[in-house]
Order: C-alpha cells, then structure tokens, then sequence
C-alpha cells in the first residue's frame, strides 16, 4: 500500500508546464499599463521599461530589436485617454471641472480665424509689394529701392510668424539653423540663380553690370504657397493621430499613414504648381529669366519645403536639414561648375550644365536639384513619418507650448 500510494503521489509532484501566451507583448502591456496609458510619446515609455530593467536584449524576447522598437509598439496599442491633457490640472474637487470648458471653447474660432489668417499674411504682403513697385516705378530709382526693401522685410517678418503659429510651429524642439541657412539659400537661387546663372554661362557677370533680375513670379508663388502648406500639415497631423488611436500595431499604423502623407505630398504639389502657373501668367512682366521649366522649379522647391518642414514639425529636423543641404548643394556645385569651366584644361567639367541649359533653361538646374532632394525627403518621409513617435497625441500646447517643452527637456 505504501509503495501503491507513493507512485500515485509522484506525478502531482510535477506541475505541468504552462506555454506563454501567443502575443508575447500583451504581458507586457498589462504588466505597465499605468506608465503607457499617461504617456506623452513612446521616448516616456522607453525611459519607464529602462528604470524597470528592461534592456534591448529583454526586448529581443517580445520579438523586438530594441527597447525604443518596443515602447512604440506599446504607445501604438495601449489607448489613452485624452480627457486630462484637454482639461486643467487635475483639481481635488469636481467644483473646478465646469469653470474651463467655456474658456477653451469661446475663443476656438477667433483663434481658428487668427491662424488662417496669419497662413494669408506672407502671400498677400508680397503681392503688395508688387503692386507698390510698379505703382512707384517711374518716379525714382531710389524710392523704388526703399518699398522693395520694405517689402522684403516685412514678408520675411510675416513668414516666420506664420512658421511660429498654426499647424507648421516647431512642437518638438528648436529648428535647425542649418535647415534654415539651407532653405534660404534654396530660395535665394530660386529668386536670383536662374539670373547668375545665365551671366556665368555667357562669360559674366561684369562688376559694373546689368542690375539683377529676380524671378519676381517665383517669390510671389512661394510665399502664397504658405497657405496649403499648413492646411495640408494641419490635414496630415489629424488624421495621422487617427490612424494612432485606431491602430493595434505599428505595422497597421504605418499602412494607414504612409497613404496619409502620398495624399498630402500630392495634393500640396497640384496647389503649389497651381500659385506658380497663376503667378508665372499674372506677373509675366515682373519675373525675371525663367525659361519653360521655372514653373517646375517652383513647385520643385515648394514641395522640398513642404516636406521639410513637415519633417521637422513631427520630430525629425536632421531628416530635414540633411534635404535642404543636399538640394543648395546641387545648385553650388552647378555654380561651381560653370565656373572651373573657364580654368585652362577644365572646360569640359561646365558640359552638363550648359547641356542642362540649352535643353530646359537656368531654372531647369533648380528644378532637378529641388525635385530629387524632395524625392529623398519623401522617401525618408514614408519611414520616418509612419512610427508611432511622430504622432504625439494633440495637447493644450497648442495654446501654450510650455508643457511640450518642458517634456522635451526632460526626455533628454
């Protein structure tokens, strides 16, 4: 009987082995739940699994290459809620919850009303520099010099209180200032380039020459273009925030973004070539050299711009600098080009851009330079734009950025 009830008692000794769940990330989830529904971005959730000893060699184990591939896994499935970022500070009684909400609602449209506003200013600024110089053209050389400049100041001023407000603001971090030394001198060629250009190929410029032409009908094109280039950001930003909320997995967010942003980058191209061709017919007699491609060179550097600064507003400014760069590259080296030509044994290195030229026209070495840095950018774009990280949850920071920044800080 002893031996009997011993074998009977052996095989309990033993539990059964128990097999881990199919989706090995579910656990996880469960496990910090608290830290992925109250965070801001998944670099706050990465930080969390860190302090909790989770490492990239744990997060190979959930099928993951890293522990940052991990947290964004989590903020793309874990749902959060959006009531305590739309309200106040999470007061102690519910006395305080009816006092904000006619505050934020109230000013809504004034402020949706300022911002479009605001998108309007630089392109209106600088057809009203137009006008006002033909108006003044007769009088003075002088004069005219003054409301040019005037001109100038105050759309450059515009300008950057449009990139300041609405939908195109920097949320994540101060620009580049190499973005910015990059992007103007990619609007600087395409104002004057075609100009210089066609001088260095016809053996010039000469000290005291010609005064420069600018591509008048260009700068107008451009500066209208402020307008679907935020609503097309604003349009991308919300519906990119959607496909979050609604997204289980990064692979599914990436297949409901990356359409987003073909659909933006389109639909900004077709506006953009749209203002250059109105421009081009308005101001015919304003532009300067432009040739048949000056239409294609525009829309070319609106659309660079565009995803430029797209990228940088969702987080990835050296994406964006590094587009920028590569397009005031070309247009240098085009330069450049032309000029080494003219050293003794070196006048075949100008061959490609005199050939470019003689097909298209000057602005036909913006307008490649333009189209394929935009390319790379897309390209960059379609990887970058489609994780979970670019897409932050919208927040108060819209009306005050103070909170976003102070998040920034803390995740470095």
């Amino acid at each position: 009987m002893t031996a009997s009830e011993s074998g009977t008692a052996a095989p309990p000794a033993r539990p059964a082995p128990r097999h881990g769940p199919a989706d090995p990330v579910r656990l996880l989830m469960h496990h910090h739940r608290t830290l992925c529904e109250r965070a801001v971005d998944p670099l706050e959730i990465a930080a969390g699994l860190e302090a909790h000893g989770v490492t990239d060699r744990a997060a190979a184990r959930f099928r993951h290459r890293d522990v940052f591939s991990l947290a964004e896994e989590l903020y793309a499935r874990v749902p959060r809620t959006d009531e305590p970022v739309r309200r106040p500070a999470p007061g102690p009684t519910a006395a305080h919850e009816p006092d904000p909400d006619p505050l934020p609602v109230a000013p809504a449209p004034r402020s949706r009303f300022a911002r479009g506003a605001v998108q309007l200013l630089p392109g209106a600024l600088a057809l009203a520099t137009v006008v006002a110089h033909a108006a003044v053209r007769h009088p003075t050389r002088h004069l005219v010099a003054a409301v040019d400049v005037a001109g100038l100041v105050l759309t450059v001023l515009a300008l950057r209180l449009a990139l300041r407000h609405g939908p195109l603001r920097l949320r994540h971090r101060p620009g580049s200032r190499a973005a910015v030394l990059w992007a103007g001198w990619a609007v600087g060629y395409a104002v004057y380039g075609d100009w210089l250009l066609a001088q260095l190929l016809s053996g010039g410029p000469d000290v005291p020459g010609p005064h420069p032409r600018a591509a008048v009908a260009t700068a107008v094109a451009l500066a209208c273009a402020v307008v679907p280039a935020a609503g097309c950001a604003h349009w991308f930003a919300v519906r990119g925030r959607r496909g979050l909320a609604s997204s289980r997995a990064l692979a599914e967010l990436a297949s409901r973004v990356r359409p987003l942003l073909v659909g933006a980058t389109g639909f900004f191209l077709g506006a953009a070539l749209a203002l250059a061709v109105g421009a081009h017919l308005l101001l015919a007699g304003a532009g300067g050299p432009g040739g048949r491609t000056a239409v294609l060179a525009a829309g070319a550097l609106g659309l660079l711009l565009f995803l430029a600064r797209l990228l940088a507003v969702h987080g990835f400014p050296t994406a964006a600098a590094a587009g920028l760069g590569s397009a005031a590259a070309l247009e240098a080296t085009a330069l450049c080009l032309v000029l080494a030509a003219r050293l003794p044994g070196l006048a075949r290195l100008g061959t490609p851009v005199e050939a470019l030229v003689a097909v298209a026209g000057p602005a036909a070495v913006p307008a490649v330079a333009c189209a394929l840095a935009a390319l790379g950018l897309l390209a960059r774009g379609l990887r970058a734009l489609t994780g979970a990280c670019a897409h932050p949850p919208a927040a108060a920071p819209e009306r005050s950025g103070t909170p976003r920044a102070d998040r920034s800080e803390a995740h470095r």
